[in-house]
């Protein structure tokens, strides 16, 4: 195993434990939006993984065409996963080595778009689909999945069609999902609703109602982790979706001039300044922090009723509140309706899932496929992320959820995809990075009632100007 000089960190982008590791005792903590492994110093993990799951290194300098490099990051859960079943391909191929090197989130992005920038990236490489792929897509540096899925049916339809939007640009497919689905939803105390007798709200309506409720009763309504500024998104995401459909944020992903001030933006940014003003998220949210799960912990502490936020954040409370889970205390629903509005109630916001590509300079791009058909949320795989808690994004597998542990937990997100007419990708990952950045700039000074709707839309419609 790894020696006491080194930790391991998880951390923001997915579902998972943050684990540390001090001397020969392990501590667990929790996560929050994105997913990383990394050592002391910035290393890579192979080597050190393959010493503490018994493979070979996945380090390697082998240029040769029988070799698959592959470049991701992940739990040290997933990462346990990936490489058994990597290492049960290498024997099932002799003729074929796959390697795979896991890197934290940050430097692991600077490093692609430098190699994808040098034309030497690794055969097969990690992403979140949206924008940044689109960026390589457009600069020639993704092999076209397309041919490939359709000469094989029951690949290409393995994947719940939800999540494949983030990967299909212009009728064509350039990836594959390799993970669990993130779907953003409410988190409720039952308690704290059984004891001022409230249900699930449904629509806008009955959210405003709820929150009425609460504030009576000195009980914050929604917890909302505004110190890391990239919760505001979940409210902006869902409102826009609900008052405009996809469209609205299509058109902002078109470039189309003057498309963040389209109706739908204008109602959702009205709807969230009426959600501040009537304190809806208590006085302190500004300073209360994702990362360290400040915000679910108001939940199950009991200080606050609710939490919009995504799925990752069920381990933090099995983690953390194992017995609120046990006792039945933690409940879940779906965003509400907004009533009038145009969006489709069941549309669902998130991080579809993640997903594995193929670069245009793979050695040789069958091999990789072969890689993707035979290891990739293979029947085994599956089995084992749903052990880990994980909603693998495929189809056919609600027998499994309904007789796993927390199988009512499994169950309502794989159906929340599955049935979803759209699934959209969080806006910081759809976006390219500067309109990303300023979108969180603006959605803090929106949430904090430092600028009006109508300024949130004239200083977002300048960064389309600027593209």
């Amino acid at each position: 195993m790894l020696s006491s000089s080194y930790f391991v960190i998880v951390a923001l982008d997915h579902i998972g434990p943050e684990i540390s590791l001090g001397g020969s005792e392990m501590q667990t903590q929790q996560i929050s939006r994105r997913t990383f492994l990394t050592l002391a110093g910035g290393a890579t993990l192979s080597t050190a993984l393959a010493g503490c799951l018994g493979v070979g290194s996945s380090r390697t300098t082998s240029t040769s065409s029988s070799t698959v490099t592959i470049w991701d990051i992940r739990t040290q859960q997933e990462a346990q996963v990936i490489q058994s079943a990597t290492a049960a391909f290498n024997k099932a191929h002799p003729d074929i080595h796959a390697t795979i090197d896991f890197f934290q989130n940050d430097p692991y992005k600077q490093k692609l778009q430098v190699a994808m920038g040098a034309h030497n990236p690794p055969d097969i490489f990690f992403g979140w689909g949206g924008g940044i792929l689109k960026s390589y897509i457009d600069a020639g540096d993704v092999y076209d999945l397309t041919s490939a899925l359709n000469a094989d049916p029951s690949w290409k339809n393995k994947y719940l069609p939800a999540v494949m939007s983030g990967v299909t640009f212009d009728g064509k497919i350039y990836g594959v999902p390799n993970s669990g689905m993130q779907p953003v939803m409410f988190f409720y105390n039952k308690a704290i609703f059984d004891q001022y007798h409230l249900n699930p709200p449904q629509t806008w309506g009955d959210l405003l109602q709820t929150i009425n409720t609460l504030k009576q009763h000195n009980i914050i309504p929604i917890a909302l982790a505004g110190g890391s500024k990239w919760p505001y998104l979940m409210y902006e995401e869902y409102l826009v979706d609900r008052y405009g459909g996809p469209g609205a944020f299509n058109a902002v992903l078109a470039n189309q001039k003057g498309s963040w001030s389209q109706d739908a933006f204008i109602k959702a940014n009205t709807a969230i300044q009426q959600l501040v003003s009537m304190g809806a998220f208590g006085s302190n949210f500004a300073s209360v922090i994702a990362d360290t799960n400040q915000d679910a912990a108001l939940v199950y502490t009991g200080k606050a009723a609710m939490m919009l936020q995504g799925n990752w954040n069920f381990p933090v409370f099995l983690t953390n509140a194992a017995q609120f889970v046990q006792q039945g205390k933690l409940g879940w629903f779906a965003f509400p309706a907004i009533e009038g509005g145009q969006g489709n109630p069941a549309d669902v916001a998130g991080n579809p899932c993640n997903y594995y590509s193929i670069s245009s300079t793979a050695k040789s791009p069958q091999n990789c496929i072969t890689y993707l058909k035979e290891v990739v949320l293979n029947a085994d795989e599956i089995k084992k992320y749903i052990a880990l808690g994980d909603i693998p994004a495929v189809q056919g597998i609600g027998d499994q959820l309904a007789s796993a542990q927390h199988s009512d937990w499994l169950q309502f997100n794989y159906n929340m995809v599955q049935n979803a007419p759209h699934f959209q990708l969080s806006w910081d990952q759809a976006l390219p990075p500067q309109p990303a950045q300023a979108l969180l700039t603006n959605l803090d000074q929106l949430f904090l009632k430092q600028i009006s709707p109508q300024q949130f839309s004239n200083n977002m419609n300048q960064t389309i100007s600027a593209s």
